[in-house]
């Protein structure tokens, strides 16, 4: 795969063209049976791991809340099937300074949202000074990408850190929107295709007040167009969210601007437990889930379904937040904690074929990446040298991991959890467990509240661009990873503000160095390609070195 930066350079001087469950299972059963190769109509059931967060891109960060509003939104750019490689989505072109500030995008003519609103470049418009103008710490807490990405909010003008990466946008023309950064961003233009940055129906974010996020201790409550009314111009709309049934129905949008999806409803049937989704699938009752465990492969060939394998991109991590526990400030102590953990064995015993150790934070396939770091190979007489040297030979941790969900990089948590404790007690580190619901708690515990010691989370690459990695997890300040070097944060931030290539290489290279050996905020445990798994009749359906599958292709014999 040709990498982001590179592509992203070779783009910044030329202009870019190119691109369920059912209420009841009988019905389900009914509707998988009766498809007829789905040009007519029928269905495709998915089952679900867990339950979106809610139907908003923008304030969303997870795989099972991307995977129904990719079908039911577009971005300005997207990825062309099965690569990481740039397609047009709503821009049919686009073209950068050559200083990377000021984007100008051709926009799709005729096109409309599910409301029947046109889109055009003041929607665009509409989207982004949305997002940059967001008030209240409830909402903005939720635009983890958008922080990720763009830095800041409109408040945040002025603020010591300096600007927001978004100055403005223009609707030059119904056809063409002029987007104006106030710096440099290594992320552009592959970050226009997140998911979390698709454009909504600005007359449906008005109507049903999108921006309305309330907090109550850690819990937040969504407004109507995020959790009733999410409105894109994607090829399926959205229909019902049966949560006594545990259902998401979308339906075909047929006055979709690209080829019509070729099922008259897609339905996401949130099946918790992979066990249920593996007999359901046996059953007849869906038609196929993600992350089937490696251990299930075989049977699951055995019984005509389709293992489809995904290109690694993804990375598990344990992460360590230094603010609760004073003994894990001390480089010593977590250079402790990666020599305890037996990655090989986890790689050997808990992952699918073509996963391996991860020696930093970037996939090898990533440009950015280099075999020159710090390793830590599984020696547990070293970790315990270590906590000697470090006065923590008595060290205790809270160790948060998630249930009722897996990802890419954890097809089992509760497994990994299982025998990186283990590595960790044999090391002479006591272990506290705390096993809390993906989304009944433990991402705002770790990522909002820091209230851990250790944790396991990951992450699927959105973008060939090693910012997308390491600048996601260590390019500011965190709850997740507590008080870090602040030169951390700076070393990433001249790497990404690098449009050079390779000099933008070079720098991640040695803020890789860097973080392996001078910083050390977390782990990196493996790298894997998670499979997605579909019935022997489905047809069409490509895996996303992303995660980013997109179910409008797919028929059924």
């Amino acid at each position: 795969m040709t990498t982001g930066r590179v592509l992203a350079r070779r783009w910044t001087t030329a202009v870019m063209a190119g691109l369920l469950a059912v209420s009841m299972t009988a019905c389900a059963s009914s509707e998988r049976g009766s498809d007829g190769g789905g040009e007519a109509g029928g269905s495709f059931v998915f089952g679900a791991a867990g339950a979106p967060k809610n139907f908003d891109p923008i304030f969303n960060d997870d795989g099972e809340s991307f995977r129904p509003a990719r079908q039911m939104y577009d971005t300005l750019i997207t990825y062309a099937p099965g690569t990481t490689d740039l397609a047009p989505g709503l821009a049919t072109k686009w073209e950068s300074t050559p200083d990377g500030k000021t984007w100008t995008f051709d926009l799709r003519q005729g096109v409309k949202f599910h409301d029947g609103t046109p889109f055009d470049a003041a929607a665009v418009c509409a989207n982004f000074d949305r997002w940059f103008n967001m008030s209240g710490a409830a909402a903005q807490s939720q635009m983890i990408y958008y922080g990720d990405v763009f830095g800041g909010f409109k408040k945040n003008e002025g603020d010591a850190s300096g600007k927001p990466v978004y100055k403005s946008c223009t609707a030059k023309n119904p056809t063409t929107a002029v987007l104006s950064l106030n710096e440099y961003k290594g992320a552009f233009p592959a970050a226009f295709g997140l998911t979390s940055f698709s454009i909504s129906s600005p007359e449906a974010l008005k109507k049903y007040d999108a921006d309305k996020v309330t907090q109550s201790g850690d819990s937040f409550t969504y407004p109507a167009y995020a959790t009733e009314h999410p409105t894109g111009t994607g090829p399926y709309k959205f229909e019902s969210f049966d949560k006594a049934d545990n259902t998401i129905t979308l339906v075909r949008n047929d006055d979709y601007w690209g080829e019509k999806a070729k099922t008259a409803k897609l339905i996401f049937k949130i099946i918790p437990d992979e066990n249920a989704r593996k007999q359901e699938l046996a059953a007849g009752t869906i038609d196929g889930y993600d992350y089937p465990s490696p251990a299930d492969y075989q049977s699951l060939k055995d019984q005509g379904d389709q293992v489809l394998i995904r290109d690694p991109f993804s990375l598990l991590y344990l992460g360590i937040n230094t603010k609760n526990n004073p003994k894990l400030k001390d480089l010593r102590v977590r250079q402790a904690i990666a020599y305890a953990i037996d990655r090989e064995s986890l790689v050997r015993t808990k992952m699918p074929e073509g996963s391996s150790v991860a020696n930093e934070f970037v996939p090898p396939t990533v440009s950015g990446y280099t075999d020159n770091v710090t390793k830590y190979p599984y020696d547990p007489a070293k970790a315990k040298q270590l906590l000697a040297a470090a006065g923590a030979s008595d060290l205790t941790l809270n160790f948060y991991y998630p249930t009722e969900i897996t990802r890419p990089y954890m097809p089992n948590p509760s497994d990994l959890f299982a025998a990186m404790s283990a590595n960790l007690q044999a090391a002479g580190i006591k272990v506290n467990p705390v096993a809390k619901p993906w989304n009944g708690g433990y991402k705002d515990d770790v990522q909002k509240a820091g209230k851990h010691d250790i944790h396991l989370l990951g992450w699927t690459g959105d973008y060939n661009d090693a910012g997308n990695f390491v600048g996601t997890f260590f390019g500011r300040q965190k709850a997740e990873f507590g008080p870090q070097d602040a030169a951390m944060f700076a070393e990433l931030a001249k790497a990404d503000a690098t449009p050079d290539p390779e000099a933008h290489k070079k720098a991640y290279e040695k803020a890789n160095a860097d973080i392996m050996g001078k910083y050390l905020p977390a782990v990196p445990i493996l790298t894997t390609g998670p499979a997605i798994v579909v019935g022997g009749n489905v047809k069409g359906l490509v895996p996303s070195p992303l995660t980013d599958e997109r179910f409008a292709t797919v028929t059924k014999n």
